[in-house]
Order: C-alpha cells, then structure tokens, then sequence
C-alpha cells in the first residue's frame, strides 16, 4: 500500500508537474547562469526584468500541464539603487564575494519593449516609449519606482539547489516523473499487446505454432534487453522523433516476459473444463482465448506489468544515461545521472548525482514491492492454504 500511495504521488506529479513544481516553465528549463551549482536550500533575490517580445497566445490547459515560457528574465542581486528612471543593481554571481553591477531602465523592467521602434523620451517625471506590441506606452517614472520592489523583486529559494545552468533541481526532478512514467506506460501497453497474442497464441494452439513462437521468444529473449532497446533505437531513431523511439524501442524488447508467463498460464487452463465445455458447444478459438481464459489469468498479469513498470524505468534511465534516450533540454532522470556523475566523489557537490539516482531507485523500489503484493494478493506462486 506505501509503494501504491508512492506511485499514486508519481502519477500525480507527472500529469500536474508544471503547474506544481517551482520552475513551471517548459521542461522546467530557465536557465540563471549566476547561480549554477548552488547548495540546497540556497535563496536569493531576483530581479525580474521584462522579456522583450510578444506573449504567446497559449490556452490554460497547456500552461498546466505543459507549462509556460517565463515572462521575465531572472537577475540574482545583492542590492539595488533606483536612479531616475533606470535602477543599478549589484549582480549576485555565485557568492556575496563575486558580484558585477548592471543597469536596467525601468520601462525594460516593466514592459516588453519594442525591437523595432526605439523611440523613448523622457519629459519631468513621465517617459514614453513603444511596446513590443508597437503600442506608444507613457508612465510615471515615481509610479514605476514605487512599484519596483513590491513587484519586480522577488525571493527565490532553491530546495534541493540548482544544476550547472542554474536551473531548479526539484523542478527537473518532477518533470523526470512525467518522462519515466510515460515511457513506463506506453512501453508496457506495446509489450502486453504483444506478449497477450503470441503467449495466448502460442499455449493455446501448441504444437508447431508453439514450437515457431518458442523459438522466436528465445532469440529475443537472449539477447540483452538494453541492447536490443539501444538496437532498435538506432533502426528507427532516423525515420521517428527520438522521444517517441524510446517508447516503441522499450517496449519490444519487454514482451517476452509477458508471453512467456501468459504461454504457460494458457497451457493449463486450456485443459479446465470449463474450455472444454466452451469448445463442445462450437465457441470459436479467439472467443474461448479473450472471453474464457484470458480474464482467468488476469492476476499473472498484473504481476508482471508491474515488474516491467520497473525495468521500463530502468531501461529509459540507462538509455538516457548512456546518451540515446531523451535528447536535452527535456529532463530524464538518466540523463541528470550521466550528467552529473563526476561530481559523486566531489565534496559539496555529490547532491548534483544524488538526487535523480535517488529518485530512479525509489520508483523502481516502488513498482517491485506493487508487484511482490501483488504476488501474494493474487497468489500466483501456486501456494496452497493449509
């Protein structure tokens, strides 16, 4: 019940990650070079100075679960002076030590400011300028002032830190959910539909149509799984999008676990009587098979879509890891891993390693203990009550 409240939290997660994580731009991507590789825990304040160009237009339901490009451009500061109608900041840069200066006008702090048309005047307290819009815009330069610090400056903290481009560990790591998950899924969907047709093909039919699937089972089956994933990921990686060669290359090198186990269950339930009576009354073969003894084996199979939750985590991860899974900026936990390796012996810094490892381990953990309740739930190892 702990691992299924577990990857009931993952799920959750994956499907609202950006509009929960801290960093809810797409792939939890914003990048502050300043504060690259800062501690956990680690907050700052932030100037947030106005992206100049025109806000896209994208609907609600695509800002919650696929995120939404930062507006502004994150400044780590230390101080800050308002001069006129520009504002000097001190510049954080890694430590109180290291810092630099840099000035911002106020109407680029607040607007998005025309590319185009630079036009910008400036008379006793009002300023006018043009909007990325190409909308002439006055405002007070008292009022802007005023508002600096109430709105424009804001206190970011970093839970678990930043990476080596300053972005939100904890954010990437949510993120990672949504990409573990969903090659989970859909890799085991690809693999029980296969692994359900020959298995159930194979135990029902025998004979030579079990002797020729047999032998099919047997050579994908000796051959290592992340190696016919990687296999199969350069066969397609040029005619599909990387993302999605992922899915398919895991998912057919998992399906025969799935026919195997379903094979053997079918090979003793085809001889139960109740298919006996379904054959004597003239039902055809592929009723028999998915209305009679398919829903009877049920159990093994929740089992083991479980164990290959797991091992399709395991085999993403080490795509990722190896560099042929998921390509950057999109986050996987395999590729933070591959990433940040190095900094496993170096002190200060082995959180960089130690989080996606962590979490990999933890959800993996998961679905093996789903499965091994599973296991007794449904008593697939043939004990018997005394």
């Amino acid at each position: 019940m702990f691992s299924l409240f577990l990857i009931g939290i993952a799920t959750f997660l994956a499907i609202f990650g950006p509009a929960l994580s801290p960093d809810s731009t797409p792939n939890a991507d914003d990048q502050v070079l300043e504060i690259s590789q800062m501690k956990p825990n680690f907050s700052t304040k932030m100037l947030m100075v106005k992206k100049n160009r025109i806000e896209d237009g994208s609907n609600l339901l695509s800002k919650v679960f696929g995120g939404k490009e930062n507006s502004y451009t994150m400044v780590p500061i230390n101080s800050w002076e308002i001069n006129g109608d520009s504002v000097s900041v001190n510049v954080f840069r890694g430590t109180e030590l290291e810092s630099g200066t840099a000035k911002y006008g106020l109407a680029d702090i607040f607007y998005p400011l025309s590319t185009q048309n630079r036009t910008y005047t400036k008379e006793g307290n009002t300023i006018t300028f043009f909007d990325a819009n190409e909308n002439k815009i006055s405002a007070n330069i008292i009022e802007l002032a005023n508002r600096l610090e109430k709105e424009q400056i804001v206190t970011k903290k970093y839970k678990l830190g930043t990476d080596n481009y300053g972005r939100d560990i904890l954010s990437r790591l949510i993120y990672g959910v949504r990409v573990s998950l969903s090659v989970g899924f859909v890799a085991v969907l690809i693999s029980l539909t296969i692994g359900i047709f020959f298995g159930a093909v194979a135990g029902y039919y025998r004979g030579w149509v079990d002797s020729n699937i047999m032998w099919l089972i047997n050579v994908v089956w000796a051959i290592p799984t992340i190696l016919l994933a990687m296999a199969i990921n350069f066969a397609l990686g040029n005619k599909i999008q990387s993302f999605y060669v992922i899915y398919i290359a895991v998912g057919l090198s998992m399906w025969v676990e799935v026919a195997r186990i379903v094979r053997g269950q079918v090979l003793g339930i085809r001889e139960m009587e109740y298919v006996q009576a379904a054959r004597s009354l003239g039902f055809q073969n592929s009723r028999i098979i998915f209305n009679h003894i398919l829903p009877n084996i049920i159990g093994p199979i929740m089992v083991i879509i479980s164990a290959n939750f797991a091992s399709a985590i395991l085999i993403e991860a080490g795509l990722s890891f190896v560099g042929i899974g998921v390509k950057p900026p999109m986050p996987s936990w395999g590729t933070m891993l591959n990433e940040y390796r190095t900094y496993l012996t170096t002190p200060g810094k082995t959180f960089l390693a130690l989080y996606p490892g962590m979490a990999i381990a933890i959800l993996v953990l998961a679905f093996n203990l789903l499965g091994s309740g599973l296991s007794d739930a449904f008593d697939v190892k043939g004990k018997t009550n005394n």
